[in-house]
């Protein structure tokens, strides 16, 4: 049963980083394509919140809850199934945390630049 649920964070974990990297450019390309829904301030709101969380998660040195959670599942990679380990090799790589670090900041500073650049718009409320 463990191994089941280490799958299943696994690809909660893989989605969550689908969701972060893949917005950016669809809402440069949504802005341009005048797509509305790139626009909406939750959803802005929301990917700007993970990129940060995650940022001063690898800025304080801690290590996601995600992978955490899963390793203490899988009792430290024992028993993978088959598409555990073909997930993992497109999410874990082998190199130095600060590389990381480097990249969810710089991701991070293009997101903020592109809320400026391309502001979430709030709906007003009616009277």
């Amino acid at each position: 049963m463990n191994l089941l649920l280490a799958d299943l964070v696994l690809l909660a974990h893989i989605f969550f980083v689908l969701f972060v990297v893949m917005s950016l450019p669809l809402v440069w390309l949504g802005a341009a394509a005048g797509w509305r829904w790139v626009r909406h301030f939750g959803f802005r709101t929301v990917h700007l919140a993970a990129i940060l969380i995650v940022s001063a998660e690898a800025l304080a040195g801690i290590w996601c809850p995600l992978t955490i959670l899963e390793d203490t599942l899988r009792g430290h990679d024992a028993g993978k199934s088959f598409i555990a380990r073909r997930l993992h090799a497109l999410l874990y790589y082998d190199l130095p945390s600060w590389m990381f670090t480097a990249t969810y900041v710089a991701f991070a500073v293009a997101v903020a630049l592109t809320w400026r650049r391309i502001p979430p718009i709030r709906k007003k409320m009616q009277p």
